[in-house]
This record gives C-alpha cells, structure tokens and sequence, in this order.
C-alpha cells in the first residue's frame, strides 16, 4: 500500500469518526434542549404554521395530492391550542431549518385539533367531527403524527413530543421507505440516531418489585394496576425522569399505588407478560414496537394494556395519567384527552 493511499484512509477514518461523534453530540445537545419546559396548559393558543396544507380535511383527496406532487406520504398532526407539548413540537422541532425542507421535499402536512368540530373524511370515506377522529385514532397524547403513504397505508405513528433528532429519523424512515423493510425500533437501532447505550446502572425507586418478574394476570387478577417501567442505563431522558418526576412527592405518593416495576430495555431477563406469555424484556419491547427510553406502559388489574408513555413526559401530563388510571377514569372515558377535557373544561376554549 502507498503512503498516499494510506494517508487518504486515515483521513476517511477520521472525517468519518468525527462526523459520527459530531450527530451524537448534535442529538446530545437537542436532548438536553428539549426534555425540560413547563408542560402546565399555555396561557395563549396556538397557532399552526402558516406553510401546513390547506386542506378541507378530506383525506383521501389530499393523498391523491400526495401522488399527483411526486411526495412520498401525507402527514396529519393531531394537536391542540393549550398545548406545551404542541408548542414544543412547532417551535423546537419544526422551525429547524433541516427538517422544514426535509418536510417541504417528501410531505403535505394537515392539522388536526383534537377539541375541534371540523369535519373530516378518513382514508375509508367515513365523514366524523376532528374530536370524534381523535378518538377514532385512539390519540390520548398530543402533538400526535400519523404518516400515510401513497397507498394510503400507515407507515409511521408517533404518539407525543420527541427531540428533534428523533423526529428527523422518523421522517427519513418513512420517506426513505424503510418502513416497508423494518420496524422503527430496528431503524433507530443501526442508525446514526441514538438509542443503545453503553451499559450503566439504572436508576432505582424504593416502590419497583424486585425480580423475578412474574406479572401474570390472565388467571388471577392483581391487586392494583400494573406499571412497568422500560429503562436503560446511561440514558438521559431516565435520568430526568427519576430525578425530576419520580423523586416529586406527589408523583411518588400516586406511584405507591401501583405495583411497579422495572425492566432493562436491551437484555434478555427473563419475564412472564401480563397476558402471560414467558419471554424477556428484550423481546418483550420488541413485541411492543418500543423505541423510546424511558416508556411507561400501565396495565389494569386483569393485565389489559391501558395506556403508555413512550416520548417525553413532563409532570403536569406524568401526574394527570396516573390520577387517569387511579381514579378510573379509563373506564368511563375512551382516551385519556376526553379525561381530561371531562376535568378542566376551561382549558379546552
């Protein structure tokens, strides 16, 4: 081999390592941005960005344009005006110059609000108010996305507000057509995106069960719901959540009523589900479709799955799901929005 050979690999080497730990540390920064605000109910409302589609809510129409402008999927937001999470998603991810002209290449973008009255069409004809196609989508968490290809399939659901570098992944995943080929987890997984860790301790709270992790409901009942915890060491956004939530008294008092557990995201430990299936955490979450650290999943007393977490959680919307699931307001209300909305009229002007 040359010295000027040698030499150029060196340099590729180089430019390479530095362009990797350089998308790290660009997502590191967007993490540490956006995972703290003051999730409580904005004083103003929200406006959508003036360069969503302007569209008569008929879906199937906007798919056809879709096809006819060459884009690669529609994209339907479902937010409302009072809304941190909203005004998180508008202002941190979609102001950044990157993922505007990622959107403006590959998608049309449509508002939904999910306390609005407008009528909308869905992909199968089927004409609703946008509050009733909320429920329809089962949105208990807003900003919500649901992208559609242009056979009108569902490639891609995001359910609450991500970092904007987990955002831009999830549009190269659908644009790029990897949903076709794989899930999103195992995109993000050999991706640049962050989301395996180097191995760490977890963070622990006195009320998680230690194993074995026998959570069998399907022949007896539990005592009391059911949180499991999916963690992962050296993970920021666990760490937040343990130092900035679970360690809040009220937080901790309403987590006391639960049985609660934790589980390694990666490994292979061993665990019987609720519904009673032997398996482990690791093929567990896979199962799940999870590909987010930290999710909270909540199960009923007979091992239902009522509700998850799996984006970035703040307490104002931390405290309110568990008041959602103890006071059994699941039972009554189809998603945990209509709760709410059942609880704080005012909020929803």
């Amino acid at each position: 081999m040359s010295v000027v050979t040698l030499m150029v690999r060196v340099l590729m080497v180089f430019l390479l390592t530095v362009g990797a730990a350089a998308v790290v540390n660009d997502a590191a920064e967007d993490e540490d941005d956006s995972l703290l605000f003051d999730d409580r109910p904005l004083d103003e409302p929200l406006e959508l960005p003036d360069w969503f589609k302007l569209s008569f809510l008929d879906l199937q129409d906007d798919l056809k344009e879709v096809r006819q402008e060459g884009k690669d999927a529609l994209m339907v937001y479902f937010g409302q005006k009072y809304c941190a999470y909203c005004k998180a998603f508008l202002e941190k991810d979609l102001t950044r110059g990157d993922i505007r002209t990622y959107i403006d290449r590959h998608f049309d973008v449509i508002g939904i609000d999910i306390h609005g009255q407008r009528m909308v069409t869905d992909l199968s004809g089927k004409a609703m108010e946008e509050n009733q196609f909320a429920v329809e989508e089962s949105t208990n968490f807003t900003p919500s996305v649901i992208f559609y290809d242009r056979d009108g399939r569902e490639a891609l659901r995001l359910r609450g507000y991500y970092p904007p570098y987990r955002f831009r992944a999830s549009l190269e995943y659908v644009a790029d057509g990897h949903y076709r080929r794989e899930s999103f987890r195992e995109y993000l997984a050999r991706a640049d995106v962050p989301l395996v860790f180097d191995p760490g301790e977890m963070n622990h709270e006195p009320y998680f069960i230690p194993g074995p992790y026998m959570l069998d409901r399907s022949r007896m009942p539990g005592e009391r719901p059911l949180a499991v915890f999916f963690e992962q060491g050296n993970c920021w956004a666990c760490d937040v959540l343990h130092t900035n939530l679970l360690a809040d008294p009220e937080i901790g008092e309403r987590m006391s009523r639960f049985e609660a557990v934790q589980l390694p995201f990666w490994e292979d430990v061993p665990v019987i589900t609720p519904s009673g299936v032997r398996t482990t955490a690791r093929k567990w979450t896979e199962a799940l479709g999870l590909f987010y650290t930290p999710t909270l999943i909540i199960f009923d007393r007979d091992g239902k799955e009522i509700i998850r977490v799996d984006s970035v959680v703040q307490f104002y919307r931390q405290r309110n799901v568990l008041d959602y699931i103890l006071s059994g307001g699941y039972r009554e209300y189809p998603t945990f929005q209509r709760w709410r909305e059942s609880r704080s009229p005012g909020i929803y002007k």
